[in-house]
């Protein structure tokens, strides 16, 4: 078959550039397109430098001439990315802790969605898998992790380090943990302002003895306010993750905590969104599932924010029990469960990997340890 250039120019116009309204032949964006008997060759240059843009602009490419032209059309796209100089911005950052080697926030726009269970269980299966690592519970008027880690009636001990003193954090399955639950009451109200919670933060981060880390997971409160731009001040983000149900009035918050980090000023990477509570399957009938918040909801806002989609958690009653007992029920081991966040976090550590070799740095970030490559490669 004979292919048309008209015809193909008139499917590109289906298809919209990644991060802008107007169609990729009416923008410019494409540059030439040669046609040659059941050949076609498409030039196309994009200002969005990021892996998922690239590789999105390819594919919509190959599917809509596919589709709407010839399905056995071949087809070579060049692509070439111009991203515009970025302004000065008033950067938010912070300076990075020695031995930390990568430092990721777990967010959510709304609360009750599950952030600091994913949190505790993200962290337990990092270090199953070989990672050292550290948890800080941030969620300075909630703070939870304690109670998920069977350590809330523990007391962190001083220690010198370097002549100075400093907070040893509580250990328990392999993670190390610092909250402000350490130093209240369990009956305890915490009524600070902004800035004495920021102080206290500030003194879990820099007064601890952390040693050395892979992952430093920072428990977010819900929102987007006072403390976590203390946070982005404070450290300098790797990058993050934010935690959704499928509802749609989760979703409509999640949507704007992804819209917090790819603020100017914060520039921080969105390494994708989780989806928990995704779906509901009762134990005397396995092959149901039952969306009782949505169905995907979190999966569709990612691909329509264009960020990954790191993985699904079913809505499991063992796992709000695990959480309250203090024992996190990644560490169930040949359990669906156990299956579920192990493929969550191969998910989350293979963006790590991809943020460090595409993106600058914060600092001298990258996974230099035998863990963190068989972790990536784990089945």
């Amino acid at each position: 078959m004979k292919l048309n250039k008209q015809d193909i120019l008139n499917a590109l116009k289906t298809i919209s550039v990644p991060g802008e309204g107007e169609n990729m032949v009416d923008s410019g964006a494409v540059t030439n397109v040669v046609t040659f008997a059941d050949e076609v060759i498409v030039d196309i240059t994009i200002k969005n430098p990021s892996l998922q843009a690239k590789k999105k602009t390819e594919v919509d490419i190959l599917q809509t001439i596919h589709r709407e032209v010839y399905e056995k059309a071949k087809i070579k796209v060049n692509l070439k990315v111009d991203a515009p100089v970025k302004p000065t911005t008033n950067e938010i950052k912070g300076k990075p802790i020695p031995g930390i080697q990568n430092i990721l926030a777990v967010a959510s726009g709304k609360g009750g969605v599950g952030k600091s269970t994913v949190t505790a269980n993200l962290a337990v299966t990092l270090a199953k898998m070989g990672f050292k690592v550290g948890v800080l519970d941030a969620d300075i008027y909630g703070p939870s992790i304690p109670i998920m880690f069977d350590v809330a009636n523990e007391r962190p001990l001083s220690v010198n380090v370097d002549g100075k003193s400093k907070m040893k954090p509580i250990e328990n399955y392999g993670v190390k943990v610092l909250s402000i639950g350490f130093f209240t009451k369990p009956d305890q109200a915490v009524i600070w302002r902004g800035p004495m919670a920021s102080k206290a933060l500030n003194q879990m981060i820099f007064d601890a003895a952390w040693g050395e880390l892979d992952f430093l997971l920072l428990d977010l409160p819900p929102g987007t306010g006072d403390i976590h731009l203390s946070i982005m001040q404070a450290l300098p983000i790797t990058g993050a993750v934010v935690v959704s149900t499928p509802q749609n009035v989760a979703l409509a918050d999640a949507k704007k905590g992804v819209a917090m980090f790819q603020q100017d000023s914060i520039n921080v990477p969105v390494l994708g969104i989780i989806e928990n509570m995704a779906y509901f399957t009762p134990a005397e009938l396995p092959e149901n599932k039952y969306y009782i918040f949505g169905k995907e909801g979190a999966r569709h806002l990612a691909e329509d924010l264009d960020v990954p989609f790191l993985g699904e958690v079913p809505l499991i009653q063992s796992i709000r029990e695990a959480g309250d007992v203090g024992r996190p029920a990644a560490l169930q081991t040949a359990t669906p469960i156990e299956e579920a966040f192990e493929e969550l976090t191969r998910n989350v550590v293979q963006q790590v990997v991809n943020r460090n070799e595409n993106l600058p740095a914060t600092e001298a970030i990258k996974i230099t340890t035998m863990a963190g490559c068989s972790a990536v490669n784990k089945k």
